[in-house]
């Protein structure tokens, strides 16, 4: 048997995972299928900014249960709509129960719509912007292990990014916030050595035509 390694689930057969998803059915299909995998979908980065700002204080789960409310309640994060909504809509959100019922937040996501409109008049796309700030390889860890990851909840180019968004107006995005999201949507691959889908998370931004 393989010798075990820190921040590695193995099971179907000696199948390595991630432990965070810590052996749930629907946060393995989050790991396996959604996490780390790059993304040029404006409408699904301003998803990610967002329910990461949300997630802010809370884990990451109790956001993704709440996934498809959140979708319903922000017009499925058409950045273009939500940067329409006004006090009646605020109103509305706080007394959803379906979503986290933070004003700020909520007023915070749809402030970041309408920077996000702005952004993409400026530069073509989210997408566009975002990729832009794709770490170098030499920022990158040579090994990606738990102990790495532990100690690295932020990385130069996260600082950098969140810098830049919030000279822009965003809200809700420090640092942390940024890297979550920047593991997220795949411009780092942060699954550990060890992971299954590590390795085709690396075939899947070789291949990955950048915006």
């Amino acid at each position: 048997m393989d010798e075990a390694i820190e921040g590695i689930i193995r099971e179907d057969h000696g199948v390595g995972r991630c432990s965070w998803y810590g052996g749930l059915a629907d946060y393995r299909r989050y790991h396996d299928e959604e996490w780390g995998r790059p993304v040029a979908d404006d409408r699904r980065l301003f998803e990610k900014i967002c329910l990461e700002g949300f997630q802010s204080g809370l884990s990451w789960l109790t956001i993704l249960r709440k996934r498809e409310n959140f979708r319903s309640a922000f017009a499925g994060f058409d950045f273009h709509r939500v940067a329409a909504f006004d006090e009646t809509d605020v109103e509305r959100l706080v007394l959803d129960a379906g979503i986290i019922r933070h004003r700020g937040k909520i007023v915070s996501t749809i402030n970041n719509a309408r920077r996000a409109v702005e952004l993409v008049a400026e530069r073509g796309s989210l997408a566009a912007y975002f990729w832009s700030f794709e770490p170098d390889e030499a920022e990158r860890p040579a090994r990606m292990d738990l102990a790495t990851l532990r100690v690295n909840p932020t990385s130069p180019t996260s600082v950098r990014l969140s810098k830049d968004l919030k000279k822009r107006g965003w809200t809700f995005v420090g640092p942390t916030t940024i890297y979550a999201f920047m593991q997220a949507m795949g411009l780092v691959n942060d699954h550990l050595d060890g992971c299954h889908c590590r390795p085709v998370i690396e075939d899947l931004r070789r291949d990955f035509k950048r915006p």
